[in-house]
């Protein structure tokens, strides 16, 4: 990774014009293209041989249902957006107001200025300023790389800027597309042993159950989706010999898409994308490798202690086919 000093004013290729989602940049190798707005280091589309491997948001206004977000301080929900950390009660804005809840974090909406950016690279870095919900002072940066081979490749890194240890969490946020057929054709396969059990009108957590071997939500072999609600957060992830996680979607058609995480990640939210309007239901599949699961900072499951100075980098790939 190239850290170069910012480069603003300097004559950048493949720059986007301005839009209501900021700048947008064009990455190319091979077959493969992604594209990522400077505001949320957004990752706006990916494709392989001109074929989406992720829903889309449309071009004008903001980012919608954290289509391909970069999620951080915290992945997923705090309950009533209200943790103590240090013994102090913190509160911070209930994004999700129909659910009483503190959704995504704090960066989504935030804008990113490019240090770096190639033809096949991308590196993007924000501030996040202490505010009253989050009183910590982090450094983020988000570094892109595609390969025509693995495809694209993501790291998130945190960097505790403040005098003080912060809580800290990220996960992706991208929707997976396998093919053209409809999500109810597509097949799941990923290996996991304990699934996040949640309160059915606000989807916190209660406590955790073991995955029932051949139940409906195991997915070891590949498994046709059908009509399954699926919105669980997972751990106890089964591991290939690079000790990542993978998450196959495959389309009948023969097309598929791939996600895959290190070991920084032990939990995975799984959503189907089920929604009330027609025209955005169940477009694509939701695959998010999280660092801690939802409501974690009430809990304290996993989250991560950011010491001052100290750094936090998670990691994840996608391919396609």
């Amino acid at each position: 990774m190239n850290d170069a000093a910012p480069t603003a004013g300097l004559d950048l290729p493949d720059r986007g014009t301005a839009r209501d989602r900021g700048e947008l940049f064009a990455l190319e190798a091979g077959t493969y293209r992604a594209e990522i707005s400077s505001v949320g280091a957004t990752l706006e589309s990916l494709t392989v041989g001109g074929r989406d491997l992720l829903v889309r948001s449309p071009e004008t206004g903001p980012m919608q249902f954290h289509r391909g977000a970069i999620v951080a301080p915290w992945p997923n929900r705090i309950g009533d957006g209200t943790y103590t950390w240090e013994g102090q009660e913190l509160r911070t804005a209930l994004t999700e107001p129909e659910r009483g809840n503190a959704l995504h974090g704090l960066i989504s909406f935030q804008a990113f200025t490019p240090a770096t950016l190639s033809e096949d690279e991308l590196v993007l870095r924000t501030e996040l300023f202490p505010s009253p919900g989050y009183p910590f002072h982090l450094l983020l940066t988000v570094h892109y790389a595609l390969d025509p081979q693995e495809g694209l490749s993501t790291t998130v890194t945190a960097r505790n800027l403040g005098a003080r240890d912060a809580p800290y969490g990220a996960c992706p946020h991208p929707y997976l597309v396998a093919g053209t057929e409809p999500l109810d054709t597509w097949s799941l396969q990923v290996t996991a042993g304990t699934v996040l059990t949640v309160t059915e009108d606000r989807l916190l957590p209660t406590g955790t159950a073991p995955v029932t071997p051949d139940g409906e939500l195991d997915f070891r072999s590949a498994k046709t989706l059908g009509a399954l609600f699926l919105d669980h957060a997972f751990t106890d992830l089964g591991r290939d010999a690079q000790d990542r996680v993978v998450v196959t979607v495959s389309a009948p058609g023969g097309t598929g898409v791939e996600l895959t995480a290190g070991p920084e990640c032990p939990w995975l939210q799984i959503h189907t994308g089920d929604r009330p309007e027609p025209e955005n239901n169940r477009l694509g599949l939701a695959v998010e490798p999280m660092t801690c699961p939802p409501d974690a900072f009430r809990s304290g499951t996993d989250v991560v202690r950011l010491a001052p100075g100290a750094e936090h980098a998670a990691s994840w790939t996608l391919r396609g086919w």
